[in-house]
């Protein structure tokens, strides 16, 4: 199992947080509010995201076998969309 976290720098955390769940929401598991959210992914993998005033936080779970480039890049490019006004966001990935 690989996890990778980031802290991304963002006033608009809680917004972009709800933004991402909603958006999955139709195709995976997905529970959220405004300050925290768990998206579970098909393949196994899960994001666990925490929102304050000044970043948005995640945390990505990706189990053996599985693409973790991959799923960061899929978890950054889907932010990236929501946040285009400021995009692109940092995201300096960091593994656990």
């Amino acid at each position: 199992m690989s996890v990778s976290i980031a802290r991304v720098p963002t006033a608009s955390a809680s917004r972009y947080l709800q933004q991402l769940a909603k958006h999955w929401s139709h195709k995976m598991v997905v529970t959220f509010s405004a300050e925290e959210g768990r998206i579970e992914f098909p393949n196994g993998s899960r994001l666990d995201m925490r929102a304050n005033s000044e970043t948005l936080d995640v945390a990505l779970t990706v189990p053996d076998g599985e693409d973790a480039e991959r799923m960061r890049g899929v978890v950054a490019s889907h932010l990236d969309r929501f946040a285009f006004r400021e995009a692109p966001l940092t995201f300096d990935w960091k593994g656990v």
